[in-house]
């Protein structure tokens, strides 16, 4: 076999051959670079089609044999855990929820705060009294260190500090905070309420609210429910054993904490129940212009001209009936609806109207009647203050005095009236006969699949609700 005499110089002075065959590429590159270009491409594009061709040649991972590794950890001994626990610096946090007979010391007893100095910012510092002034139920919770030193306290609260969360859904934090220096500071400012949705559902034994506090539903809650289907059930008389609900609404909360205040709950979203076999639905739409308003699932607005009732959701103690008279004790027609509550209970305009008299009416005593549309009027009695004037256009809902027991009552309550045309009507038949306000045309494809979402939201409530009720 002979050899060639290039491969032999080339082995017997490899640098030299190296450098002169780099020069000869070098220089071929040069001269036809376009075309090697292309060359490449090509070759690479066949080295692609050759690993898609072998690649189904791979055996199947489930078929490659296993092997099971065992082996011991063995974990840090309790004595070295415990010294690692005692170097680092431990932050301790406790929540409570203020009480009407706290002072200082109660109030970081409960919470596991041992420090005077913090007590006394309580008492004695302008912005840290705010924490125990006003009404109780603000929610506090405190940092402090493995000696119980405060480091930081927050109390959050509603904005007015009466227990109103009303749009925007705001609250107040107060921050009181150790500094560098070593000495508490506070601050306060304001910020936005969250929320979540809940679901519930029950079943009438007794009463509304005997059921919505079994199924843990707030009061605020069962209220805007009766509200809502007002106009289509008398919640004082038609309620039947083994009616049932179902109610999907707003859990507020601060900083991701549930509120207490207002019984953390905000709106209802939607709500269905069934009264002696008749099944009625609401849903809260908001409209593009910011307003909004229930609804039925057919997009029927359950806003009606004429509100049920002059107050919020509240006992009715004497109907539109005959019945024996408190005072002159002989039978006679009582032409309205009396309302009992306490002294100082808001009492609102049932519908849009003017003041036609504001003032002391005899047995009546403080008084407003306003004159509505079509006829109609409403008289609202024995007030202990009057909040409108005569002539002053009222709207409806709007505040127009509050509950007393002026002229010839017995007790606080309301007495309430409405007439057409002069003539005493029933004030329940004449709101559920009023007319609706209808949904904007251009506003129902948006309501429509709100109205599905909602409408799911609610079935998975009944399941829930069917689901307690079976024990499950």
């Amino acid at each position: 076999m002979s050899l060639d005499p290039r491969s032999s110089a080339a082995e017997s002075n490899p640098p030299s051959a190296l450098r002169a065959a780099a020069a000869a590429i070098r220089d071929t590159l040069a001269e036809h670079r376009r075309g090697l270009s292309i060359s490449l491409a090509v070759l690479l594009t066949g080295f692609g089609v050759t690993a898609f061709g072998i690649a189904p040649l791979v055996p199947d991972a489930a078929e490659l044999p296993r092997r099971t590794i065992t082996e011991s950890v063995e974990p840090q001994g309790l004595a070295s855990q415990l010294e690692a626990l005692a170097d680092a610096e431990l932050a301790l946090r406790r929540s409570e929820t203020t009480r009407a007979s706290d002072t200082a010391d109660s109030l970081l007893r409960r919470l596991g705060v041992i420090d005077a100095e913090a007590a006394q910012f309580l008492r004695t510092d302008r912005m840290g009294q705010r924490v125990l002034n006003g009404r109780p139920g603000k929610m506090v919770s405190a940092e402090l260190d493995d000696e119980g030193r405060l480091q930081t306290l927050v109390a959050r609260f509603a904005t007015d500090d009466d227990g109103a969360t009303t749009a925007p859904f705001r609250f107040q934090r107060l921050t009181i905070e150790r500094g560098a220096n070593g000495r508490l500071e506070a601050k306060l400012e304001t910020a936005a309420l969250g929320s979540s949705t809940r679901l519930a559902g029950g079943t009438i034994r007794s009463s509304l609210f005997a059921a919505t506090d079994e199924a843990g539903i707030p009061d605020a809650v069962a209220v805007q429910m009766a509200e809502m289907f007002s106009a289509d059930i008398d919640f004082h008389r038609e309620l039947r054993k083994g009616d049932a609900f179902s109610v999907v609404y707003e859990a507020l909360t601060a900083d991701g904490e549930p509120i207490t205040w207002n019984q953390g709950s905000g709106r209802v979203l939607a709500a269905e129940f069934v009264n002696n076999g008749k099944t009625y639905q609401a849903v809260w739409f908001g409209q593009t212009d910011g307003k909004g308003a229930y609804y039925d699932f057919k997009g029927e607005s359950k806003r009606r001209a004429f509100l049920a009732s002059p107050m919020e959701f509240s006992r009715v103690t004497s109907g539109f009936s005959m019945r024996m008279h408190p005072i002159l004790q002989t039978w006679r027609a009582h032409l309205g609806t009396d309302y009992g509550a306490p002294t100082g209970t808001p009492v609102r305009s049932v519908g849009d109207g003017i003041v036609e008299f504001a003032g002391w009416q005899n047995g009546y005593g403080n008084v407003v009647q306003l004159s509505h549309a079509g006829g109609r009027s409403t008289l609202y009695a024995h007030l202990s203050r009057v909040n409108v004037r005569k002539g002053q256009r009222v709207d409806q809902g709007q505040n127009i005095g509050l509950v007393g027991s002026t002229g010839w009552a017995t007790g606080p309550h309301l007495h309430f009236e409405f007439r057409v045309n002069g003539v005493h009507q029933d004030p329940l038949k004449i709101a559920k006969a009023a007319e609706t306000v209808a949904l904007d045309a251009s506003q129902r494809p948006r309501f429509a699949q709100w109205a599905v979402a909602m409408k799911t939201q609610l079935d998975a409530a009944d399941e829930l609700q069917g689901v307690a009720g079976r024990g499950e």
